[in-house]
């Protein structure tokens, strides 16, 4: 037997997963930009910089 859709909370369901999906994708750009500047900078300590 086929259900009824609910499409408000399907929307929302596949909106949580796409917001989840570029929250992921931002965060590894956000790592590999600190990994880059680390080794472009090697003795610079980001944490330690104070404006």
């Amino acid at each position: 037997m086929a259900r009824t859709p609910n499409y408000q909370f399907e929307r929302q369901e596949r909106d949580r997963a796409k917001a989840a999906k570029a929250a992921e994708k931002a965060a590894a750009k956000q790592r590999e930009r600190e990994a880059a500047r680390a080794a472009e900078n090697p003795g610079a300590d980001p944490s330690a910089q104070k404006d």
